[in-house]
C-alpha cells in the first residue's frame, strides 16, 4: 500500500512537471527557425514583471522600449498599435522576427499574425510558407530571425 501511495505521489509530480517543462523549450521541434540558438534576448521574456508573478508580454517590453517601438512602427502600417499587433505572440524575439518578414516579403502583418497565432498556431517559417510558397520558407525565416535579434540588441545600447 505504502508503494502505491508512493509511486501515484511521484507520477502526480511528474504530470504536474510537464507544463513548466514545456514552457521553457522542452517541446521545441524541427522545422524552420532558430532551434537551440535561441536566446534569452530572442525571447525577449528576460525580465520579470514588478510582482515577480513571471515573464513580461511582447506589449509591455514594447512599452518600456520605445527606441525598438519606433524602429518596428516604420515596418508596420501607418496607425498599427504596437501593444495590440504584438498580442498573441508568445514572445518579444517572434513578434519582431514577424514584423521584418512581413515588411519583407510584403505579406500583410494581419496575415502572417493570424497564421501563427493560429488556430491552429504555426511557426513563423509555415506561416511563410502557406502565403507565399515559390519562397524559401527557411532562408526567410533566418533573415526575420536575424533582423529581429539585431534590432532587439541595438535597442539595449544607449
Amino acid at each position: 500500500m505504502k508503494i502505491r501511495l508512493a509511486l501515484s505521489a511521484v507520477a502526480t509530480l511528474a504530470l504536474l512537471a510537464m507544463p513548466v517543462y514545456a514552457q521553457h523549450g522542452g517541446g521545441h521541434g524541427g522545422g524552420a527557425g532558430m532551434g537551440n540558438a535561441h536566446s534569452s534576448a530572442m525571447h525577449g521574456n528576460s525580465g520579470k514583471t514588478s510582482t515577480g508573478s513571471g515573464p513580461k508580454s511582447p506589449a509591455e517590453l514594447l512599452s518600456h522600449n520605445t527606441r525598438l517601438s519606433s524602429k518596428l512602427a516604420g515596418l508596420l502600417p501607418t496607425g498599427t498599435n504596437l501593444q495590440t499587433a504584438s498580442q498573441g505572440f508568445k514572445n518579444l524575439g517572434q513578434f519582431v522576427a514577424a514584423v521584418h518578414v512581413s515588411h519583407n516579403l510584403g505579406i500583410p502583418f494581419d496575415q502572417l499574425k493570424a497564421k501563427m497565432i493560429g488556430p491552429p498556431k504555426e511557426s513563423l517559417g509555415q506561416a511563410i510558407h502557406a502565403l507565399k510558397p515559390a519562397l524559401n520558407s527557411k532562408d526567410e525565416t533566418r533573415k526575420g530571425e536575424k533582423q529581429a535579434k539585431q534590432d532587439m540588441d541595438d535597442s539595449k545600447e544607449s
